[in-house]
């Protein structure tokens, strides 16, 4: 990140506790974070470790239970169009059209007809969805639907994207497109500050290093900071899928966590 900019989000010696049935569960301990304002940051680490707890609190849809978690200087008190949020299991309104999906957020802020229409056309144009304005997600592939949910999280121009796991649930080839169109969009190939502050969680490793500025690698459960890994590759990243250097950060990261890996799956119950 660079020093001279301040943050865009910064999570201060956050801590999460949830009441499970069997008593407290530590999920985060200690967790210190910044993300500036044109930075992609990822996180990975072991099952289990955290990762979207830790979403979910800068998203404001859960308070930590120490710490404080902040957005432009201001201490994050919920949900805001500012952060917008896209998840693994698309979340499309399945009674609404693509257009329609698209629209939600500005209809839900008020936004007048005439300026949500245009907006949905915009984005619909960007992710490449045209022709299919008034189909169903459930008419749509799955690569499609996450191109519908990353238009959707776009409509209220958010300054923060925060993304659980969005392409986990893709087939290996459309993964690496929507790698690849995710970075188009966000910027990779454009100036820096017209980029924004990305926080995106993964369990591929190489999926992170080949978007991210830095990787967080969290510890096992309560997640701990293990590493932070700065991602010195140029821009754009899509010729580097697949290069030495890429794949040499990935084996760094990979060593970082594997026995913690093995060991969160042997706790897995079964």
């Amino acid at each position: 990140m660079d020093a001279m900019k301040p943050p865009r989000i910064s999570v201060r010696h956050v801590s999460k506790t949830w009441q499970g049935a069997r008593g407290p569960v530590e999920a985060l301990r200690d967790i210190s974070i910044d993300v500036g304002p044109h930075e992609f940051v990822s996180v990975v680490g072991p099952s289990g470790c955290g990762k979207s707890t830790l979403l979910g609190l800068v998203a404001g849809f859960n308070d930590p239970s120490a710490g404080e978690i902040l957005a432009d200087g201001r201490k994050i008190m919920g949900p805001s169009p500012e952060r917008g949020v896209m998840f693994q299991d698309y979340a499309l309104f399945p009674w609404r059209t693509v257009q329609d999906n698209i629209s939600f957020g500005p209809l839900a802020l008020g936004r007048p007809k005439q300026e949500r229409e245009a907006t949905a056309r915009r984005l619909i144009a960007l992710v490449g969805l045209e022709g299919f304005e008034q189909r169903y997600p459930h008419e749509l592939s799955g690569g499609m639907r996450q191109r519908c949910a990353l238009a959707r999280m776009l409509a209220n121009d958010p300054a923060v994207w925060l993304m659980d796991e969005p392409l986990a649930a893709l087939d290996p080839q459309t993964r690496i497109v929507m790698q690849d169109e995710l970075l188009r969009i966000w910027g990779d190939g454009r100036a820096e500050d017209q980029r924004r502050a990305v926080l995106f969680v993964t369990h591929g490793i190489d999926e992170a290093v080949h978007l991210s500025d830095r990787v967080v690698v969290l510890a096992r459960r309560p997640g701990r900071i293990h590493a932070v890994i700065d991602i010195d590759l140029p821009r754009p990243r899509a010729p580097l899928r697949g290069s030495a250097q890429a794949a040499k950060i990935a084996a760094d990261i990979w060593n970082l966590i594997r026995d913690e890996a093995v060991a969160a799956i042997r706790e897995e119950p079964g």
